[in-house]
């Protein structure tokens, strides 16, 4: 059995890199971060461009393609750092009026939080007490709920398209490390070259691939088991890959300047998506 990409899933992948790099480059990013609101018409353009309708049927004015079709968009997007609650609104397209073409944009409670409600359109659960929070995340504005609530439905592909999200991040923190310890030099030859870099820029590569294999699988089979192993291994890639990147980088990953916190930010706050790590340990346990 051939587990490569298809040429159609290549050109997906390689369609939604190119509308993201031109449309959603690093000077819009750091405006994203400064603005603190949502680009409605970037949200928009997604929608136009198929983002949120993508397992949508055809015949219900979708694109009609499958899970492991969402999982490579995602990917980008993770890659990207695109802001906003892009996982609730493409599970609620075809069902909520307008989240399909990105004229409306849809929240949802997951777990204890809530992203994104002062700029949501439409709000899945009950938000009921819900308060404003301080959110570690520039990009990512939260709202805490009094109790825990998981009123996403099909949790399970939520957590498949955030685990593709964390892909994407890790993924750009590998090559964001490696091109940094190929340029810097520190007594007259390339940082690279040290063993100790070397060894950061392998753990971090080792980690987003079998991330990678994790995440690709449980698109194609939909178990939960393995979502819920896809989701570890996804948030540790990104999580401690984008803490090696800093690494890399030294005192300058520190700045406010660099990338690399905002991608360690937000890996920190999709990882407390559901399920939590504990239920996923759980889930592999209890299949065990």
């Amino acid at each position: 059995m051939d587990f490569r990409l298809t040429d159609d899933q290549k050109a997906l992948k390689a369609g939604v890199r190119e509308l993201l790099a031109g449309r959603f480059d690093r000077d819009a990013l750091r405006a994203s971060v400064e603005r603190g609101t949502l680009d409605r018409g970037l949200w928009r353009e997604l929608g136009a461009a198929g983002f949120f309708a993508l397992r949508v049927p055809e015949g219900d004015g979708g694109v009609g393609l499958g899970l492991p079709e969402a999982v490579l968009v995602f990917e980008e997007a993770g890659r990207a750092l695109l802001p906003g609650p892009l996982v609730a609104t493409h599970m609620a397209a075809g069902v909520v009026e307008g989240a399909a073409e990105g004229d409306v944009v849809v929240t949802a409670a997951d777990g204890g939080l809530v992203e994104w409600l002062d700029e949501a359109d439409v709000v899945l659960g009950d938000i009921a007490g819900a308060v404003a929070v301080r959110s570690v995340d520039p990009l990512t504005p939260l709202h805490r709920l009094p109790a825990p609530v998981v009123a996403m439905p099909a949790t399970g592909v939520a957590a498949l398209l955030t685990a593709a999200e964390q892909l994407g991040s890790a993924a750009r923190t590998t090559e964001t490390a490696v091109s940094y310890a190929r340029t810097r030099e520190q007594f007259g030859q390339a940082i690279g070259a040290f063993q100790a870099v070397k060894h950061l820029c392998a753990r971090m590569l080792v980690r987003t691939e079998v991330a990678r294999a994790a995440v690709y699988a449980a698109a194609v089979t939909g178990d939960p088991v393995e979502i819920a192993g896809a989701k570890l291994l996804a948030d540790e890639a990104a999580v401690d890959g984008a803490r090696d990147c800093l690494q890399v980088h030294g005192g300058m990953g520190f700045t406010w300047e660099a990338d690399v916190h905002l991608h360690l930010k937000r890996a920190w706050v999709r990882s407390r998506r559901g399920p939590s790590k504990a239920q996923a340990e759980e889930a592999e346990a209890a299949a065990l």
